[in-house]
């Protein structure tokens, strides 16, 4: 049955059969980097797109006229997938996936509607593989430069602030950036080591493997084992039963359970420690670069919270872009945290000068 549409429709149609193809080539695009699921996996939601193109391909028939350009949106994405293939499209494709407008048009199938929205969790879930394999050094990059970017101006602008001399005032942010990028790789180092270290000490010793053969299997001391990893009784009673059950077998068996190695999703203690110093300092040189061409005053201030203001948002965009969420409002949240924080310490900085002026 062909439907009476209007122009407005007909061009709405015509809007979603362009956005449609050009979803479906992201995913061929991202396919042609991936193998394996993951490969068979974004081919087959390039296909679901395609059924989505043939609905609105049938409902215009005559006046499909001719083919429009998806939104804009939809071509950056294009554009980073066949250049890039990273995690960055991944979490891009999961957002353009959340604003499908299906749910809310009465020419769209229910079943489109509802492809749109698992979509969204499948893209999530590939883009999530992505994300821990970035946790490690990833984490402390951002961190770090975020934190070589806020603590950095606001030892600037609150020495500054108080009146000492331009040198002072340069000095004083070398002499920052040192020493927060070496405690901060210091710091990270600890931390990644003792976790990895915790790791360690919750894996299973070889000693118990060795005892395994030599249980008394009536007594069944390792259902003790298991439930102490937190397996409900039952549970691990048949895992101890089956452990033990294997051993004549195959003389050998393993007394892990289901749990997963962490230790890649840490990171290594030196990689995170030179994330933290390198991008600590590449963060807290970006405040004194106009005290390194000898601006002073209102000036270089000025310069200097412009400089980290466009730093800060574009940490805070990469936050929002990994993690799925807006770009936007996570610069908006970065710039609110820096400047709210040199801020109070200019403040201070000013009532210091005044009080020893």
């Amino acid at each position: 049955m062909t439907l009476r549409a209007t122009p407005q429709e007909l061009r709405q149609w015509r809007k979603y059969l362009a956005d449609e193809r050009a979803e479906a080539a992201v995913y061929r695009d991202l396919a042609g980097r991936r193998s394996g699921e993951e490969r068979e996996i974004l081919l087959a939601l390039a296909a679901a797109e395609g059924r989505h193109e043939a609905h609105w391909v049938a409902l215009l028939g005559d006046d499909i006229g001719k083919p429009m350009r998806g939104d804009l949106r939809t071509r950056i994405l294009g554009f980073l997938a066949r250049r890039f293939g990273s995690v960055f499209v991944l979490a891009l494709a999961q957002r353009a996936e959340s604003r499908s407008p299906y749910d809310r048009d009465r020419h769209a199938t229910d079943a489109m509607a509802a492809d749109e929205r698992i979509h969204e969790e499948v893209v999530r879930g590939l883009a999530a593989r992505g994300r821990s394999r970035l946790s490690g050094t990833f984490r402390a990059a951002v961190f770090g430069a975020n934190d070589g970017l806020v603590s950095n101006l606001s030892l600037v602008l609150g020495v500054g602030a108080a009146g000492v001399s331009n040198a002072t005032v340069l000095l004083t942010g070398i002499a920052g950036l040192l020493a927060g990028a070496l405690s901060m790789g210091a710091g990270e180092y600890v931390s990644v080591r003792s976790q990895r270290e915790l790791l360690d000490a919750s894996a299973t010793g070889t000693g118990a493997q060795t005892a395994l053969q030599f249980l008394d299997v009536d007594a069944n001391e390792l259902t003790l084992v298991y439930r102490a990893r937190g397996m409900a009784e039952a549970a691990a009673v048949d895992k101890a039963r089956q452990v033990l059950g294997d051993l004549p077998a195959t003389g050998d068996s393993t007394l892990e359970t289901d749990q997963v190695d962490r230790h890649e999703a840490v990171g290594t203690g030196i990689g995170a420690a030179l994330s933290s110093f390198c991008f600590f300092a590449s963060g807290a040189v970006i405040p004194i670069i106009p005290y390194l061409f000898g601006m002073t005053g209102g000036t270089a201030v000025v310069v200097a919270c412009l400089l980290v203001g466009i730093a800060l948002a574009g940490t805070g965009s990469v936050v929002g872009l990994l993690s799925g969420a807006s770009p936007l409002r996570r610069a908006l949240r970065q710039l609110a945290i820096g400047f709210g924080a040199a801020g109070a310490t200019y403040l201070l900085g000013l009532l210091f000068g005044t009080a020893l002026a």
